[in-house]
């Protein structure tokens, strides 16, 4: 058996409780905006007049950043046109800061639409931005279907919070 060490995982491991929806059935984002005003406890990178940008808290790789709506809409095209304008102008802070602390090959910009399409979170749309660089997805994911994660989200924060 191989074994893969990940020490900092263990926090994240021990406060799972901490990161699940506090409500019944409720939406993990809204949740997270009406629980606590700590932004940097629950990894809010900013905050814009219609939407915010989170760290993924389960990234596909380092720097996985999201873009929310404050509204909770399932589809795009329910959203107001300031709320999907400045989700782009986020988008486009966020590619720059991710470019600037990681100064990746590539990125990955996304979003899913429902379950069928892989929403994680089918009832609150958002969008997926991530560095990705040449080999990041290696024998690992493809043949060990293991993620590595090179830093703490703590870590992450800190080195993006001041870019926003």
């Amino acid at each position: 058996m191989d074994v893969l060490w990940n020490p900092w995982r263990y926090d994240y491991i021990k406060s799972g409780d901490e990161l699940t929806p506090k409500s019944s059935g409720g939406c993990v984002f809204c949740d997270i905006l009406n629980d606590s005003d700590d932004d940097e406890e629950k990894f809010i990178l900013h905050r814009a007049e219609f939407n915010f940008v989170i760290l993924n808290i389960y990234p596909y790789i380092s720097g996985h950043l999201m873009i929310v709506p404050f509204k909770h809409l399932a589809d795009l095209d329910y959203a107001c046109k300031n709320t999907s304008d400045e989700m782009m102008d986020l988008a486009k802070r966020c590619q720059t800061a991710l470019r600037e602390v990681y100064n990746p090959n590539g990125f990955n910009l996304g979003m899913n639409f429902g379950k069928a399409a892989g929403a994680g979170v089918a009832e609150h749309f958002h969008m997926h931005i991530l560095p990705r660089w040449i080999g990041d997805a290696n024998f690992m994911t493809a043949i060990g279907e293991t993620r590595t994660i090179p830093e703490d989200l703590k870590t992450t924060y800190a080195k993006l919070k001041g870019k926003f």
